[in-house]
């Protein structure tokens, strides 16, 4: 089997993981199935370097990416009135199955999700000149560049229902220190929980865009809370912390920097944790620091049992 029906396949099952936990009423597993699917569909559509899709065929990705979100969102808020109903959802695994022979016109009048621009770790490292340009040129000025998309209010998730004897876990993001804290524009967070492979465990989560800033440091104070019990999370897996700028000059958002937090890092109380240099490296096999200076990512963890 080649790779990329080997990566239909992968959509395929876990579409129908999501709609079957979406049927047995399942609803928290059904978001998080969703939401992942969602993020790997519009991976692809991003993909500048990828021949095994059409261009037509990733538009019709991003659509199934869209109606994804919107069946998740559907679940998130009963009293919606743009509800997206699971036997229309269900009425899309045909499309994803055949992906690759499908042209018929698309059954819902919907839009791929726009997305920021993600760049390939090579390009973000080639752009670091461009970068120091950027501050040297005193890029806080926005005005003119109404094109971007920051992360604005976020899109951080509730907490999950209580169960009992098992974890859940609230980490506040109190603040990074960066020794050019004061020019990061729209800066914001993206938080994901990986396997050892590097695959999302849960749906990622971004914070609303910070707006204090203080010497070396950005004040976040945003609670985030973790979407998966801490006794289900597997061996090996990881909470990873990505800071991201929006770049005026090239108009995108970028990774300048990131964290992570191992299982046996969770404890309550405050954690201070090391920042690596970019690409993000989510098997955490090559890692940089970022700095020799005592700048770190300081967060406070609170776990909530159920017994």
């Amino acid at each position: 089997m080649s790779d990329v029906n080997k990566t239909i396949q992968k959509w395929h099952a876990s579409f129908r993981k999501g709609t079957d936990f979406d049927s047995w009423g399942q609803l928290v597993e059904a978001i998080d199935e969703y939401q992942i699917l969602a993020r790997q569909l519009q991976k692809e559509v991003q993909a500048t370097n990828s021949p095994d899709f059409t261009e037509e065929q990733k538009k019709t990705l991003g659509k199934i990416a869209t109606c994804l979100e919107m069946r998740s969102a559907s679940l998130q808020c009963t009293q919606s009135k743009e509800e997206f109903k699971l036997e229309d959802l269900k009425k899309l695994e045909a499309i994803i199955k055949s992906i690759l022979t499908y042209n018929k016109e698309f059954p819902f009048d919907v839009q791929p999700v726009p997305l920021r621009k993600i760049l390939a770790p090579g390009e973000e490292e080639n752009l670091e000149l461009e970068e120091e340009e950027d501050a040297a040129a005193g890029a806080g000025s926005t005005e003119a560049f109404p094109q971007r998309a920051p992360a604005s209010q976020g899109t951080l998730l509730p907490r999950l229902p209580s169960e009992p004897g098992m974890t859940l876990l609230t980490i506040k993001i109190e603040k990074i220190g960066l020794k050019d804290a004061g020019q990061c524009i729209d800066p914001y967070m993206t938080i994901s929980v990986k396997d050892l492979n590097g695959v999302d465990l849960n749906p990622v989560q971004d914070t609303p865009v910070a707006t204090r800033k203080e010497d070396t440091y950005i004040h976040f104070s945003v609670d985030v809370e973790i979407q998966r019990h801490v006794e289900k999370l597997p061996k090996g897996a990881a909470i990873f912390f990505e800071f991201k700028h929006y770049k005026p000059k090239k108009r995108f958002t970028s990774t300048k920097c990131f964290a992570f937090m191992e299982m046996d890092e969770i404890k309550p109380g405050p954690i201070v944790i090391e920042l690596y240099k970019k690409p993000t490296d989510f098997k955490r096999k090559k890692l940089q620091l970022l700095t020799k200076k005592p700048l770190y990512l300081h967060l406070h963890q609170t776990l909530h049992k159920d017994s």
